[in-house]
């Protein structure tokens, strides 16, 4: 059997290529299954429309609160920096204003995350203990209630619409553990990157297509529908969850013996069939995870900065209008996507090629994706009202920020695959941090909205960035780590 991992780098290129293609317990090449058509694929892509409706739901409100504030109230508005917002004929104007502080504004975008961080922990074991999928579901329909209660909160006050956005991240919470720990039983090694970047791209394509279409939906309809909206799309893709999606290979009753094998076959060294009792203390005494909680929680502070307050600056800064406002703040999570979906493919390339070690490509990914966006947010707040070299410069940021998809965000499943799911909701709950605190900060720090008071937030954000990409780069691992790897089944006769 395979040695996997130490506290070291030293592990050699035979080593690090992990059995990846070989069943080493038996010695019998493990053939590769199709990807079109296939059961993995098909996981990837219902996971990745998952993700669309986790991250549309997300980011609703940061479009919503910029037509939800009267705007005639003075103490809350202030027109913007580099023009006067103008009023367009034919906007409907029917839908309820609320005359919120810049303090209560930050707490009601924030509010979301107190909900997150109480369930990722818990999610990732009960997903690996129990499976995934009705937790990711329920979990994510949950949320898709409380989004179409959302406008009767907001009526009741801001007291209410923060206790929905408390439950609505309660319910969210679960997602990300509950699908690495999916992945864990679906994602054959040599194509993990690929994989988790089109699941995951789903969370960017939620946050291009929710952010201008709220716009326009703000326009024409009124706030009010797009949670109305949102919220049933929400619906249909539990249905399809429900439907399409299953636990692991074996539970799935339509899915090729080829594929079947191939993907058991590939995972036989690396993931335990059955969990024994979780080694909490190797857990939390793993420096290698603890390079991926820095990494994961520096570079969530840019991430939900930009996610919730981009098109408050949009408006209040750059002066664009709540049309503008959807395209323009969607275009830096386009460029994200994009860039994840094609460096998720290089990286597998460069490990499958046995060009890169493991650890080499998941670091360089890492520093690329968060040395990068940090570079270009600071340079986005010297812009000053050259609208166009802004928009440019916080897509360059955010699209940098995509290669990070295939650095520390995929290195649960290098580590320790068969406790993915318990990993990532331990580097989820630090992560979860920067979107409580990250929009209460920011809209103390801009309460005149001046170039000055964001540049010091872009500032702040960028900071962070350096120093958890420098961490990582130091700590961070790229093999199975010696508590995790999985004991040999006796082989029969």
């Amino acid at each position: 059997m395979a040695q996997y991992g130490s506290d070291t780098d030293t592990d050699t290129d035979a080593e690090e290529h992990d059995g990846l293609l070989q069943n080493r317990t038996r010695g019998v090449k493990t053939q590769r299954a199709p990807a079109c058509c296939s059961a993995r694929y098909g996981l990837a892509l219902v996971s990745c429309y998952g993700f669309f409706v986790v991250y549309a739901l997300r980011v609703n409100l940061s479009v919503a609160m910029v037509d939800m504030i009267n705007s005639t109230d003075q103490a809350n508005h202030s027109a913007s920096v580099c023009q006067p917002s103008k009023t367009v004929v034919g906007r409907n104007h029917t839908a309820s204003v609320y005359n919120w502080s810049s303090e209560s504004q930050g707490w009601i975008l924030g509010s979301f995350f107190y909900g997150y961080i109480f369930t990722q922990i818990p999610g990732g074991y009960l997903a690996s203990r129990y499976g995934a999928k009705w937790l990711m579901g329920l979990g994510i329909l949950s949320t898709v209630v409380f989004t179409l209660l959302t406008p009767l909160a907001a009526d009741l006050g801001a007291g209410y619409l923060i206790a929905v956005r408390l439950l609505e991240g309660i319910g969210e919470g679960v997602t990300f553990p509950s699908m690495y720990a999916m992945w864990a039983a679906w994602a054959p090694p040599l194509e993990r990157s690929r994989l988790l970047t089109i699941s995951f791209t789903g969370a960017q394509l939620g946050t291009v297509i929710a952010l201008p279409l709220s716009g326009e939906i703000c326009y024409y309809l009124g706030w009010t529908w797009i949670f109305y909206i949102f919220g049933m799309v929400g619906v249909v893709w539990f249905v399809l969850w429900s439907l399409l999606v299953f636990n692991s290979p074996e539970d799935h009753p339509r899915i090729s013996e080829r594929e079947k094998h191939y993907i058991c076959s590939s995972l036989e060294n690396e993931v335990s069939r059955e969990l024994g009792p979780v080694p909490w203390r190797s857990i939390v005494t793993c420096r290698p995870l603890w390079a991926i909680v820095v990494a994961h929680f520096s570079f969530n502070w840019t991430f939900y900065t930009l996610l919730t307050l981009l098109p408050t600056y949009m408006q209040d800064v750059l002066g664009f209008s709540i049309q503008q406002n959807g395209l323009l703040s969607a275009l830096p999570y386009l460029g994200a996507g994009l860039v994840a979906v094609l460096g998720g493919q290089l990286a597998d390339h460069l490990r499958d090629a046995r060009q890169y070690r493991t650890v080499v490509v998941r670091k360089a990914f890492s520093l690329i994706g968060m040395v990068g966006p940090a570079v270009f947010l600071v340079a986005a707040g010297y812009t000053g009202c050259n609208y166009v070299l802004a928009v440019v410069f916080l897509t360059l940021s955010s699209s940098l920020g995509g290669l990070s998809a295939s650095g520390f965000n995929i290195n649960h499943l290098d580590i320790a695959p068969s406790y993915a799911g318990i990993l990532l909701g331990i580097t989820n709950t630090f992560a979860t941090i920067p979107g409580m605190v990250g929009p209460v900060i920011a809209r103390t720090l801009t309460k005149n909205n001046t170039m000055e008071e964001w540049q010091m937030v872009f500032y702040i954000s960028a900071a962070i960035n350096l120093l958890g990409a420098a961490f990582y780069t130091l700590v961070g691992q790229g093999t199975v780590q010696p508590w995790a790897v999985p004991k040999p089944r006796p082989l029969q006769d």
